[in-house]
């Protein structure tokens, strides 16, 4: 019985937060369109920072779902991947609202993928995570010269869009999880910082001691 209400409550769970295909989005004010088209697709964007009050209003404010097929999404991708691979902003994934964009797109290396490509996702939303931690060191374009240790689910489920506006729900694992929890955090207003203060309040027991655990080597 147990089980049966669990799967109940996942199935609900996940149909109250995946994306509806006919979704009524805002359109791109004109001040975003501006700041999109303002360079070619191969010039980097400038990436706002927390050591600006008026940057930190922006990264601290929740994002807004963005048209899959709206034809400025492609240029806007464009600038964000020219932005992560920029040696001056070079990372493993960037949010919209890093580059004064309030919408819910990110770039996100796949390390857990052959050739760790970086892909784009759209109104990504994470319906699941796992209740078995990872503890590990984190960093952000935004936040220069800080780090910190962050406690995030080994696993996630998403559901997103991509660049054709195809919708996919996906599990992943790991270290790719991991980031896609940073970014994701990132469309609502959170920074990796405020995740340490939050979790300095919360107790954490070492999976080992609960289950045993193994990784398979061969």
């Amino acid at each position: 019985m147990k089980q049966i209400i669990s799967l109940v409550v996942f199935v609900c769970s996940y149909f109250l937060n995946a994306q509806p295909m006919n979704a009524a989005y805002e359109k791109l004010t004109k001040e975003e369109i501006n700041l999109i088209k303002a360079k070619s697709a191969q010039t980097p964007m400038r990436v706002l920072l927390t050591t600006s009050s008026a940057d930190t209003k922006v990264l601290q404010s929740i994002s807004k779902d963005i048209d899959p097929k709206d034809p400025m999404i492609k240029l806007l991708a464009d600038r964000m991947f020219a932005t992560v691979q920029d040696e001056k902003s070079k990372g493993v994934g960037i949010a919209a609202p890093q580059i004064g964009i309030n919408r819910n797109a990110f770039w996100v290396q796949r390390f857990d993928k052959d050739g760790q490509p970086f892909e784009f996702y759209i109104n990504p939303k994470i319906t699941w995570y796992s209740s078995i931690l990872r503890y590990g060191r984190e960093g952000c374009l935004s936040i220069p010269e800080e780090f910190g240790k962050v406690h995030r689910s080994l696993a996630i489920q998403l559901n997103y869009f991509d660049l054709e506006g195809n919708q996919f729900e996906e599990i992943i694992e790991g270290f790719t999880a991991v980031i896609f929890q940073h970014e994701y955090d990132h469309l609502i207003g959170k920074l990796f910082t405020d995740r340490v203060l939050e979790q300095e309040s919360s107790t954490y027991k070492n999976a080992e001691e609960v289950n045993e655990v193994y990784y398979q080597t061969k």
